[in-house]
């Protein structure tokens, strides 16, 4: 009996979490239309634990900003602690935008910590004193936005017009065609649409959505471009391509965490079955370690690379239905969709580097782009093709701006003919530790900041210019993306966002950073205003001493 009790206690535990971590379900997403075009996730409990306001009140320009007496009681009131306008900060807000016939509109949804305090400061933001009650929903209501609550949370949404295509009529309309109609929008009504949201109609049972919002992070994105494409006069009339196949079904999902000396953001890009297929069946491997090592540079500001299937663009083009149009084009150039396939090995990298300064003290960079060949015959049907194409397009004299070299291997394209021969001629012996985590997938890229910044800061004595300098020099080290693996039913990416301080957290820096940035952009705006205002001759003030 006491193995049977034990047995079935085993059992229900297994099951509760198997329901607990395998659901499909979602909270956040309970109040959301499930076909909103961008989705904005705050977790106001982690965020908060980052950055206490506290600590965002010590920045030079939040004070310099709350110390300016045009900005509305009710504004400072919020900046100084913003749980002054009801909202309770640290649980979950969310940011969405749907677009509908009328146009579009824009919601804020959160919880209620003090429904007095969310009125009082609601009716000075909307100068609404005039509350309205539907459904135990209270209402404060302009023409462009309504501040809505009840007991637990509140929804408050900006009507956006302009999503309308309507709104935005071509150029060649005819006037004397009668106007089409737009309607306005009851703000009151999609307020309550939203607190009465049905969860079936709701992104609260998307389990793409539900697998974002249950990872762990510190901020989730979601954005559907299909929502967004909905109606759009341009994709209607390329409706003949089947150019919507592109983007149909598709969603990027993301999630950014501000983590001590970085900003990690993990995205996942999915797609309509047939564009999923494409990505299964032609997903390029591991990015040719060898082949990057070719590059000659030591000071890379920038390095792109992937490693792709050439078959697959050919079928990308067939699903838009622009093959007809490719081939034509191709034609004219002198070779086939298939003499592309065929020349392609399916390595290919962009790499920025060597940047120098002329006599105009304007900054000149090295560029190398660089594809491995998979077909030498075919591929010197493209070198005739660049040929013609850049002689039409750049004159007779781009024999003297643009190199390239090949061998059975590589072909190799630049500004740089020393650089562009030796990439092809020396071996692959090039030491690019930073650039060694991008080789476990098909896609990397790598910016240099440190590099970037030291190289073109100018000569300029002005003392903000090198005030905003040292600010991002201190600031920013690089940027590495990896991806481009298919996982669960995706394309999945990541940025790595390093920080020049390693020990403290990413959303700290950030604040300190723009606190910093929001001071000197100031200081320059009020200067230049002075001179266009009295053609003072006045310097900007120094800023040696200037806050860390």
């Amino acid at each position: 009996m006491n193995k049977r009790i034990f047995s079935f206690i085993a059992l229900a535990i297994f099951a509760i979490v198997c329901f607990t971590s395998c659901s499909k379900t979602n909270t956040q997403g309970r109040y959301i239309p499930k076909d909103a075009a961008m989705v904005i996730h705050l977790n106001g409990e982690s965020l908060n634990a980052k950055l206490p306001w506290d600590e965002v009140k010590q920045n030079q320009f939040y004070k310099d900003l709350t110390a300016d007496s045009s900005i509305d009681p009710f504004i400072k009131l919020a900046l100084d602690n913003p749980e002054n306008t009801g909202i309770d900060i640290k649980k979950d807000v969310l940011l969405f935008v749907v677009k509908d016939t009328t146009g579009g509109y824009l919601a804020l949804e959160g919880s209620i910590k003090d429904a007095a305090k969310f009125k009082q400061f609601n009716s000075q933001a909307t100068k609404e004193n005039a509350e309205t009650q539907k459904d135990n929903i209270h209402f404060l209501t302009n023409n462009k936005l309504t501040s809505s609550w009840n007991d637990s949370r509140f929804v408050i949404v900006f009507d956006l017009p302009e999503m309308n295509n309507l709104n935005n009529l071509p150029n060649n309309w005819d006037s004397a065609s009668p106007a089409p109609t737009i309607a306005k929008r009851d703000l009151v009504n999609t307020a309550t649409s939203i607190y009465n949201l049905s969860k079936e109609n709701s992104l609260a049972t998307n389990d793409k959505f539900s697998e974002l919002v249950n990872t762990k992070g510190d901020v989730h994105f979601w954005l559907n471009p299909q929502s967004f494409n909905t109606g759009n006069f341009a994709m209607a009339a390329m409706g003949m391509m089947n150019f919507s196949k592109m983007y149909e079904g598709s969603i990027l999902a993301a999630t950014a965490n501000f983590d001590n000396g970085q900003i990690n953001v993990d995205m996942t890009s999915y797609a309509g079955k047939e564009m999923t297929e494409i990505w299964k069946k032609y997903n390029g491997s591991k990015i040719n370690s060898d082949f990057i090592k070719k590059i000659p540079a030591k000071d890379i500001a920038v390095l792109f690379a992937m490693n792709y299937k050439p078959e697959g663009l050919k079928e990308l083009v067939k699903l838009a239905g622009m093959e007809g149009f490719a081939n034509m084009g191709a034609a004219y150039a002198g070779f086939t969709l298939d003499d592309f396939v065929k020349a392609n090995k399916g390595d290919l990298l962009l790499a920025v580097s060597d940047i120098k300064k002329d006599s105009l003290n304007m900054p000149n960079a090295q560029v190398l782009f660089a594809t491995s060949i998979g077909d030498k015959a075919a591929f010197g049907k493209l070198i005739d093709a660049g040929k013609k194409l850049g002689a039409n397009a750049m004159g007779s004299g781009i024999e003297n701006k643009i190199f390239y070299n090949s061998n059975d291997n590589y072909f190799a394209i630049g500004n740089n003919k020393e650089n562009i021969d030796k990439f092809i001629s020396s071996p692959s012996a090039n030491s690019l530790p930073f650039f060694e985590k991008a080789y476990s997938g098909p896609i990397g890229a790598y910016v240099n900041f440190q590099y970037i910044f030291n190289a073109i800061m100018s000569n300029s004595t002005d003392s903000l210019d090198k005030a905003s300098f040292d600010a991002n020099i201190k600031m920013w080290d690089n940027l590495l993306a990896t991806g481009g693996n298919f996982s669960n039913g995706g394309l999945t990416q990541h940025f790595e966002i390093n920080l020049v301080d390693k020990t403290t957290n990413s959303l700290k820096q950030l604040n300190n950073y723009i606190g910093t940035m929001g001071v000197i952009e100031k200081k320059k705006a009020d200067y230049y205003k002075s001179k266009w205002d009295d053609n003072s001759k006045a310097e900007p003030d120094s800023l040696t001493n200037f806050q860390k």
